[in-house]
């Protein structure tokens, strides 16, 4: 495990352009952007105005946080992007967008959300994994939305898929202080991805 502190200057925040069932998604993605205003945490997202998207951006900026959206041309082209940003970034397609994400964050969160924000997710975890890059990653995880994920991990620890190391590199937390407190403190496993093979 390396030792350095990590120094959060900002976080990306992957999320639903959806609202989801529960007024909770919107209360804590709410939160959560006041929190990194709170403590000058530059929000990188994913610059809509859709759902959780919108709802983290809002709530950062009413907090007096600066907030940098970056969208791909399509939906940059069908008015999604939110008016208010400090500044924001309009890229090609959609894996432009998240490598662009990845370059300005230092850290990652994903609130609850569909297929693009898991994918996101995953995608960094797996930079991570491969050391490609060494930045902490984690969930709000409200209303237990990311037991499942936590099940799958797991599980493919149990099955040999996954190293217990990285099985817990993933930052499980309701409250947005304390999964920010415990991303600034996250240390990357210095482990390689493979188990029980020759040079790994």
């Amino acid at each position: 495990m390396t030792d350095k502190p990590i120094q959060l200057r900002s976080v990306a925040v992957f999320c639903g352009s959806n609202f989801g069932t529960s007024p909770a998604y919107a209360e804590s993605a709410g939160a959560l952007g006041a929190e990194l205003a709170r403590r000058g945490i530059q929000l990188i997202y994913g610059g809509t105005s859709k759902g959780l998207m919108g709802v983290v951006a809002d709530a950062a900026l009413a907090a007096g946080g600066e907030v940098i959206g970056v969208i791909n041309r399509r939906l940059h082209e069908r008015g999604h992007l939110h008016p208010a940003l400090t500044r924001h970034e309009v890229v090609a397609d959609m894996r432009v967008r998240k490598a662009r994400m990845s370059e300005l964050a230092d850290a990652f969160i994903a609130l609850p959300g569909g297929y693009g924000t898991l994918e996101e997710l995953l995608e960094v975890a797996t930079l991570t994994q491969l050391g490609d890059h060494l930045k902490a990653f984690g969930a709000l995880n409200v209303r237990g939305y990311y037991e499942p994920l936590r099940a799958m991990l797991s599980l493919g620890e149990k099955e040999g898929f996954i190293k217990a190391e990285h099985r817990d590199m993933l930052v499980l937390d309701p409250d947005p202080a304390s999964l920010l407190d415990q991303l600034a403190a996250w240390t990357a496993p210095t482990v390689t991805k493979w188990i029980a093979q020759p040079g790994s």
